[in-house]
């Protein structure tokens, strides 16, 4: 493969150190499909004879059929994909397979090849997303006015209802099918005729392989076209933003899973038992994705690293871009399919949820609301009076609605009866009716422009 250059063939450990076929066998669909488009040009252009074309092609076709018969073979001698499949046409068609290669690099080929394969990861993570998405509103609908108490610093904040709860992980779903859907758009440029960094002599169409590919146009810089893996990074980048979003839902899953919580049992299918104590139910697929997290992060940073320094154009450093891509993607798409299912199939205690909701003086910002707008007292003040009457419950070990009203307006006097209508959780959610607030009809309202958005 090396031609005349070298008298001795490469060492045991420059042989082992240099294959890349053991992972990037897995982008063979992809090189067949550039292969193929590659030839087409050359054909159509002129540069190879149409009956060589038509052989190569229908070579290619049989290499395809044996790939997905029986696999990929690993032959490190021939170090990578792009070599194996050749090797194999050679061995086919003859020697009209060298002609194959005219007008175009390893370089760009594997740039090719790498991009087409995260174009469909790209494509694959946004399916998964959405079927996500489609759980979240699903269930949301289902409880709109489902109560729960609301945290900040994972302590009781404002009761908000559970399908308010689950439609903020839609929203932040859908930023991350933004991210992907702009990684998209800006990797679909085909760097095919690039060749080594240069460009070629021959007189190629680069937009007819491009357009054959489904690429937007071609890249505009040969040295660019071959060193670029901003598309990579682009796509883990996504994934890693995705993956913290999968790790907070995991988390809020397996805390509301917990003995004290209690708010949800989950699906046996994504639970596992413990080998030692009976009764556990183990949150372990959340956990896993929680897991999974650190190590898309991980991904990323790899790739990072690798990349910082490397001049143009093309460095041998870049074999090691595809590992962690193969591997992210793999782990995305586990952890959103175990988030959908969990979503999807999970019993939420409501009634748990409720109770826990009217501890922890959950409506004390409504009793604060409700003397700026009745009382017209400033909010600075209203907030001072309400955490009188927060203290005076907690002495008491009752709700703030349990307080007499006799009690309360010695802290002051401006309280009226009417307040005992503002301090349930009903009343309190019922009162969010701001855009985007936690009430029962903006939660409905969400989720029919979500269902219109996902063409449900």
């Amino acid at each position: 493969m090396w031609g005349g250059r070298f008298e001795a063939g490469p060492s045991a450990i420059m042989r082992e150190i240099n294959a890349s076929i053991p992972f990037d066998k897995a982008l063979w669909r992809q090189d067949i499909a550039a292969s193929k488009a590659h030839v087409a040009m050359l054909g159509a252009c002129e540069i190879v004879s149409g009956e060589d074309a038509v052989a190569i092609t229908k070579g290619l076709e049989a290499v395809a059929a044996e790939y997905e018969a029986n696999g990929v073979p690993e032959d490190w001698d021939l170090e990578d994909i792009h070599m194996t499949t050749e090797s194999r046409l050679a061995e086919l068609i003859g020697p009209v397979a060298g002609r194959l290669h005219t007008a175009r690099s390893r370089n760009d080929q594997v740039a090719t090849d790498f991009r087409l394969w995260v174009r469909d990861a790209v494509d694959q993570a946004d399916r998964g997303l959405k079927a996500l998405q489609v759980a979240l509103v699903t269930r949301a609908g289902e409880h709109a006015a489902s109560i729960m108490p609301g945290f900040t610093h994972l302590q009781t904040a404002q009761p908000v209802t559970l399908g308010h709860h689950l439609m903020a992980y839609y929203e932040m779903i859908a930023r991350d099918r933004s991210r992907f859907a702009d990684a998209r758009r800006r990797m679909n440029r085909s760097p095919l005729g690039a060749a080594a960094l240069a460009g070629t002599g021959f007189a190629i169409d680069r937009h007819m392989t491009a357009q054959a590919l489904g690429f937007s146009a071609p890249t505009d810089n040969s040295l660019d076209s071959v060193s670029d893996r901003d598309f990579a990074l682009d796509f883990l980048m996504a994934a890693a933003q995705c993956s913290l979003h999968l790790s907070r839902l995991a988390e809020e899953f397996i805390i509301w899973a917990s003995q004290p919580f209690g708010f949800v049992t989950l699906p046996d299918a994504l639970s596992t038992g413990s080998s030692i104590m009976p009764q556990k139910k183990n949150p372990d697929a959340a956990e896993l994705v929680r897991g999974h997290s650190g190590r898309i992060v991980g991904c990323l940073t790899a790739l990072m690293i690798t990349m910082k320094g490397l001049p143009l154009a093309y460095s041998k450093d870049m074999q090691d871009d595809k590992p962690p891509v193969f591997e992210a993607a793999s782990l995305l798409a586990l952890s959103v399919a175990a988030m959908t299912g969990m979503v999807a199939e999970t019993r939420f205690r409501t009634e748990r949820m409720r109770a826990a909701a009217e501890l922890g003086f959950a409506t004390a910002t409504d009793l604060a609301d409700w003397l700026v707008r009745q009382a017209d007292i400033p909010f600075r003040e209203a907030h001072h009076i309400t955490g009188a009457a927060v203290k005076l419950a907690e002495q008491r070990g009752v709700a703030l609605d349990q307080l007499p009203l006799a009690d309360l307006k010695v802290i002051d006097s401006r309280i009226d009866e009417r307040v005992f209508k503002a301090l349930s959780v009903e009343a309190s959610v019922a009162a969010r009716k701001s855009h985007g607030g936690t009430a029962p009809d903006q939660v409905r309202l969400r989720v029919a422009q979500a269902r219109t958005t996902l063409g449900l």
